[in-house]
């Protein structure tokens, strides 16, 4: 893994609130580095998903994830799946509050609005255009991941501070 690419970004620093810029070139050397790097961090933590600004590269590029951890012990299982210059639509206006947090933000987990029924178009690491249907879980996941190339955190789009709370007391609301 590059230097580059070895550290998590962290809230404050300013690839995190940037507009993540189009990959022309998927097939580029350094476009499939980022992809390899981005699995290593990725599979080396707790998370579901990582965006390219979170790890010092400000392109289109997330990787979603989605298993059961500790933090998530109902997610679906979900192979990992390269998301290159993504967009989606929305399916129903339908939203659901539910607990996020961010490798970019350790400690703090807060309950977030997101669409649940939504339509992901991106291209994957080999050049292929490809449609999803993502609801519940994976929509969640691809929307915050998503906002990261967009230049926010899950923490832009909290309703009220009082959905905001320590780790350690969102794990003792997991074991009631």
């Amino acid at each position: 893994m590059t230097s580059t690419h070895c550290e998590i970004a962290q809230l404050g620093a300013v690839v995190l609130r940037q507009l993540a810029t189009h990959v022309p070139d998927v097939h580029h050397a350094s476009v499939q580095q980022l992809i390899k790097d981005m699995h290593t961090v990725l599979s080396s933590s707790e998370g579901v998903g990582l965006a390219a600004p979170q790890i010092g590269v400000s392109q289109q590029l997330v990787i979603i994830a989605s298993r059961p951890t500790k933090r998530y012990p109902l997610a679906p299982t979900m192979s990992p799946t390269v998301m290159i210059n993504p967009s989606f639509q929305t399916l129903s206006d339908n939203t659901a509050k539910d607990w996020e947090g961010c490798l970019s933000i350790p400690g703090i987990r807060a309950l977030v609005p997101r669409y649940t029924d939504i339509m992901i178009h991106y291209t994957n690491q080999y050049g292929v255009n490809i449609i999803l249907h993502a609801q519940d879980f994976v929509a969640r996941v691809f929307q915050h991941e998503y906002d990261h190339l967009n230049g926010m955190v899950y923490l832009d789009r909290v309703e009220s501070t009082a959905d905001i709370m320590a780790e350690s007391e969102y794990f003792k609301l997991l074991l009631h």
